[in-house]
């Protein structure tokens, strides 16, 4: 039955099969009741290599500030209120504050994205079908609740910096000799189970020029994410919107590398994330940590992840 599926997604133009990409996608290598992704490549032992690399005790907080004024795609919003004080209570005039917070909390600002997120066509990580698990009241499978914290070691591939510009154009393609040659520069390497973390400069046009921001972005084209599926990380992430290349390269493609990612592979990803300071430091690799708040039914998680040397 689901190979019927999958032809017919094929004939409307739903999935794009490129090269080195099988079309039985799912059950993935974790078993057909899988919802961690990529995350179960998270070992005790990524753990203490993480911990190894604390030598400095250096701290990146790697998440924007969320506010009003930050960019957002398409017609997402995102507004905070303090409705009222209240009280005072009791004879020591307690006074206190609580928020109200609406928009996509998981998909604003500095972004988690989970496996429930985005799919190819109907079917989403380990083919599951939207129709069965995506209701009203939250996803009853893919949730963010399942990912658990991410604590493993992370790499910065500064490819602004191997090209030689504070920042990349709008729409460039990093392509997998930018990220071999970036490597090579850092002589560093990608691991099974590492996270990895673009630096494009396109956060410098953050709140500064949000439409410039969110017209287009620099990132990775389909060739250099085939190599980072290889390395088996656990996720990618940008200072850019999108973390892959927008517009694609071939107009007919709408955000392939996130159906390779996340559908197809269970690799995570993180979007307008603070990478400068890294890039500035030359922190090619360090201790990550990140733990999504476990928002039960939820695409994706708001957060401030945090970077260590």
């Amino acid at each position: 039955m689901r190979h019927f599926v999958l032809a017919l997604l094929l004939l409307a133009g739903a999935v794009t099969l490129t090269r080195g990409q099988a079309a039985n996608w799912y059950p993935s290598r974790w078993g057909a009741a899988d919802q961690r992704g990529a995350a179960n490549r998270i070992t005790p032992a990524k753990v203490l290599e993480a911990k190894n690399l604390i030598t400095r005790g250096t701290v990146y907080q790697l998440g924007h500030v969320y506010e009003s004024g930050m960019p957002m795609f398409g017609t997402r919003h995102f507004s905070l209120r303090i409705p009222q004080a209240f009280g005072p209570q009791g004879s020591n005039k307690t006074v206190f504050h609580d928020e109200v917070v609406s928009g996509e909390i998981g998909q604003v600002g500095t972004q988690f994205d989970g496996l429930g997120h985005l799919g190819i066509g109907d079917l989403f990580y380990n083919g599951n079908n939207r129709h069965d698990f995506a209701k009203a009241e939250g996803l009853t499978k893919l949730g963010v609740e399942n990912v658990g914290a991410i604590v493993t070691r992370g790499v910065l591939i500064d490819v602004a910096g191997y090209k030689g510009v504070p920042r990349l154009q709008g729409g460039y393609e990093i392509t997998l000799a930018d990220l071999q040659g970036a490597l090579k520069r850092e002589k560093t390497d990608i691991k099974s189970g590492d996270i990895v973390l673009l630096h494009t400069g396109w956060g410098s046009l953050w709140l500064k020029d949000n439409a410039a921001f969110g017209k287009n972005a620099p990132g990775i084209g389909l060739a250099a994410a085939r190599f980072l599926v290889e390395r088996e990380v656990v996720m990618v992430g940008s200072d850019t919107w999108a973390m892959e290349v927008v517009p694609n390269p071939d107009a007919q493609l709408a955000f392939p590398v996130h159906q390779l990612f996340l559908a197809r592979n269970g690799i995570y990803i993180f979007e307008n994330l603070v990478t400068e300071e890294l890039a500035r430091d030359n922190a090619s690799e360090f201790a990550f940590m990140f733990a999504p708040l476990k928002l039960k039914g939820a695409t994706g998680s708001p957060g401030n992840p945090i970077a260590i040397r």
